[in-house]
Order: C-alpha cells, then sequence, then structure tokens
C-alpha cells in the first residue's frame, strides 16, 4: 500500500479523476467508476468489493474510522478539501472517495428476478429503483439503450449501495430480453386486473417504461402481464421509481 500527499491540481491522478467524476458515462471509456462518501465506500467493501485507489482529505485522515476505510484501499492520495471540491460531484464534497473498477459491459442473465429499464432518464429515479430491487429480493437490473448511465456519480448516490448487491446489465434492446428466460410484467392504467388481485409469476421481469411515455409498444407486446396500480386518490399516474416500490415489494409479499 502507498499513502502519498498530494498538494498540486495538475497531478496525473488528479486530473484522470477529474475526468472520471465529471462525465455520467466515463466510466464506460476508462474502466473505473467513482464512489463517494463513506456510505458508498463501506456498502462497496462489505460486497467484497477491491479498491485500488482511494481519496481522502486530510482532515479525513485523521478521523480513525475514514482512515480505516481508505486503509483498505491499494493506494491512498490525501488531498486538501479545496482539491477534493474539484474531484467531488456533491454540493458538500465527502472526505472520501474510492476509484474502483468497472465491471464492463455484462450480459444480463437468465432466470434471475429481474427489473428491466425501459429509458428511464433520470438519476434519481433510476438509483431508487435500483434501491427497491435490492431491498424486495431482485437479483438483476437490465437498463435498455437511453436508459440514465447505471453507474454515474448521481445514479450511485440514489443507489445508496445497491449496485454491489446487484447484477446490473445496460445498453440492451428489446430482443436481448428473450434471454432473461422468465416472463415480464408491466403495468399500464388500461389493464383489467389491479396488481393484489392476480398471482405474480417468481421469478419475473418488472418492466418500468419511461417517465413520459411508459412503457414501449413493442416492449409491452412482450410482456405476459399487465397489472394497473390502484390509486383512489384520483392521481392519473405515480412516479417511476414509486410504481417500481409498489410492484416490487408486491412480488416479495406474495413470496412470503
Amino acid at each position: 500500500m502507498s499513502v502519498k500527499a498530494i498538494t498540486s491540481r495538475d497531478n496525473p491522478l488528479l486530473v484522470r479523476l477529474r475526468k472520471l467524476a465529471g462525465d455520467p458515462g466515463a466510466y464506460r471509456k476508462h474502466g473505473e467508476v467513482w464512489i463517494e462518501g463513506d456510505h458508498l465506500v463501506s456498502a462497496f467493501l462489505q460486497r467484497g468489493g477491491h479498491a485500488p485507489q482511494a481519496v481522502i482529505t486530510e482532515r479525513g485522515w485523521e478521523d480513525h474510522r475514514l482512515r480505516d476505510l481508505a486503509n483498505r484501499a491499494d493506494g491512498i492520495a490525501i488531498v486538501s478539501d479545496t482539491l477534493m471540491a474539484g474531484l467531488s460531484t456533491l454540493e458538500s464534497p465527502a472526505p472520501i472517495a474510492f476509484a474502483v473498477p468497472w465491471s464492463g459491459a455484462l450480459p444480463p442473465r437468465p432466470g434471475l428476478p429481474t427489473v428491466v429499464l425501459d429509458r428511464l432518464q433520470d438519476a434519481g429515479n433510476v438509483g431508487a429503483v435500483l434501491r427497491s430491487a435490492s431491498a424486495f429480493g431482485f437479483k438483476q437490473v437490465v437498463a435498455l439503450k437511453g436508459s440514465a448511465a447505471l453507474w454515474s456519480p448521481k445514479v450511485l448516490r440514489a443507489g445508496m449501495g445497491a449496485h454491489f448487491a446487484l447484477h446490473l446489465a445496460e445498453g440492451g434492446d428489446v430482443a436481448s430480453l428473450q434471454a432473461l428466460g422468465v416472463p415480464l410484467v408491466a403495468t399500464s392504467s388500461h389493464a383489467t386486473h389491479a396488481l393484489h388481485e392476480v398471482v405474480l409469476p417468481w421469478p419475473c421481469a418488472w418492466v418500468m417504461g419511461h417517465e413520459g411515455q411508459g412503457v414501449s409498444n413493442a416492449l409491452l407486446a412482450q410482456c405476459a402481464l399487465s397489472v394497473r396500480i390502484p390509486q383512489p386518490g384520483g392521481e392519473e399516474s405515480l412516479n417511476v421509481a414509486a410504481a417500481a416500490a409498489v410492484c416490487l415489494y408486491e412480488s416479495a409479499r406474495q413470496r412470503s
């Protein structure tokens, strides 16, 4: 393990990490993911993750808990608060971050309980769906082309560590979903049966559609089942992350 104090913003490591943190899709080009904050760092380590590089502020280095986290990485860069702010995607920069290897463009795995993201574009929604997927026993999330980058800093923050418990595949099209080998289930306000009135298949793949357009017609045609979420309050629709939480919870409830 190497520990280095870095004082120049032009240091090659910091230049590389600024590029990584500044572009939501940079992980695909650079093969690394930028993880900020002790919560995400801890979640990554708890799931057996290996970190080649930690970055920690000078004040963070004086905190024994944060220093212990940093010491789990192969290399440690100690920087000032100002230099960390130049790397951070947060309004209030975290005192510790990791740069970790990206697993690459993984194919979907067959037979797993799955959530399919059909062009979800809001990073907060995507991260919240991942968090619900992990909480309710789903093992895989497949993001189709047009969805927000799964490993972007904003999605990572919203996911609160769920990324490290899931198999994540992105960039596929509707045809690629045939490889899942499980029934596709979608929500539709026009569906005959309400969510709680049907026996949901398990494992299955819940399909969550675009925030404005919903599930595409081509994908809806492939679904084995469509259900509606009752909304006695009279609203026209739910936020997609809220809808996902309701649907995934019902799948988990029926299993129990």
